[in-house]
């Protein structure tokens, strides 16, 4: 639905994603670094990280983006899949992007406790992360990643 504030226009993210990394939180060591613009949609992206961040209490997740829109309230939805079935469900906000802007934007990512974390080996190839980034409640695009453990 839009909103009084919203027109019907389209949002784009210009180049969207620049890189991403992931990393431990206790240590600020990088695990895993990409830069394919994983926001793109309608593609399922692929993504090979090492089977050790699910050893990790907490993942800190570094995003670059670039927006030639001005977004009020940015902000995204991510879901975990496994095998078809949304295991867990994530909101972030980051609230207000200037147009023509790159930013970068960390959050923390907490693992659940060990006695319910899943091999590897049983998720590699079976996890998928499908991610809504909206402007508000206004829709901009979905992306979905599908990750190895390796």
């Amino acid at each position: 639905r839009l909103t009084k504030n919203h027109t019907a226009k389209p949002i784009t993210l210009r180049k969207g994603i620049n890189w991403m990394n992931l990393r431990d939180a206790e240590t600020g060591k990088v695990l895993w670094q990409g830069t394919e613009d994983l926001s793109v949609p309608g593609v399922e992206h692929e993504a090979r990280v090492p089977k050790k961040i699910l050893k990790c209490k907490a993942v800190s997740r570094e995003l670059n983006f670039s927006s030639s829109e001005k977004l009020e309230k940015f902000r995204l939805e991510q879901k975990v899949f496994f095998k078809g079935q949304c295991l867990e469900e994530w909101f972030f906000e980051f609230g207000f992007v200037i147009p023509n802007s790159t930013n970068t934007w960390q959050s923390l990512i907490e693992a659940a406790p060990e006695s319910q974390m899943m091999p590897a080996n049983v998720l590699t190839g079976n996890v998928i992360i499908e991610t809504k980034f909206y402007d508000d409640d206004l829709h901009v695009s979905t992306s979905r990643v599908r990750l190895f453990y390796v």
